[in-house]
């Protein structure tokens, strides 16, 4: 068994080629929200990966075994329900209402664009059914959100430093996410 207690976020600090050339490994969300568990990479080693408690892996995440070698980590398919915003009958705020009712309930919630994706539960699919949106269970990755208080998580009410400089959330000239000019770490 090859032991793992290291993990880099999204391969950070990593050259592309070295993530092209690491072994994978596809783990559920049961799987990548424990800290200490048994996997079998593509390379068909077996992995025992001991991480810090508390420790959330995410699709993108390099595992490091004792040995330097490195195993990517691929969000694996399995079951969710994907909530989608019916066109005839309503409109994408319909979506947000859901996203509300659904934190509300303290679930563990994946937010896109065009749909909402948790874990099966027929009764929430009731809910969310009777509010006139879609809900249909497909197989595919699932990334919940981490919620605000997760780590790297920007759901804070206080200033921060980026690479050395100071910015409070109430600066309207500062903006977070893609393109916002530095680097969130």
């Amino acid at each position: 068994m090859l032991t793992v207690n290291k993990l880099l976020p999204q391969g950070q600090g990593l050259a592309a080629a070295l993530l092209k050339r690491a072994a994978t490994v596809a783990l559920n969300w049961d799987v990548r929200q424990k800290s200490r568990f048994d996997a079998t990479d593509s390379q068909g080693r077996t992995l025992g990966v001991f991480l810090p408690r508390g420790t959330v892996v995410r699709g993108g995440d390099v595992l490091v075994a004792e040995d330097g070698s490195l195993i990517r980590v691929e969000a694996a398919p399995q079951p969710v329900l994907r909530v989608t915003a019916c066109t005839e009958h309503g409109s994408p705020f319909d979506l947000l209402r859901a996203a509300y009712h659904l934190g509300n309930r303290h679930v563990q919630l994946e937010l896109q664009p065009d749909h909402l994706q948790f874990e099966p539960d027929h009764v929430l699919a009731d809910m969310l059914r009777q509010m006139r949106l879609i809900v249909t269970e497909v197989q595919a990755p699932f990334e919940p959100e981490g919620g605000a208080y997760a780590a790297g998580g920007h759901g804070h009410a206080h200033g921060h430093d980026h690479d050395g400089h100071a910015h409070s959330p109430h600066d309207p000239g500062h903006v977070h996410g893609p393109g916002c000019g530095h680097h969130h770490h």
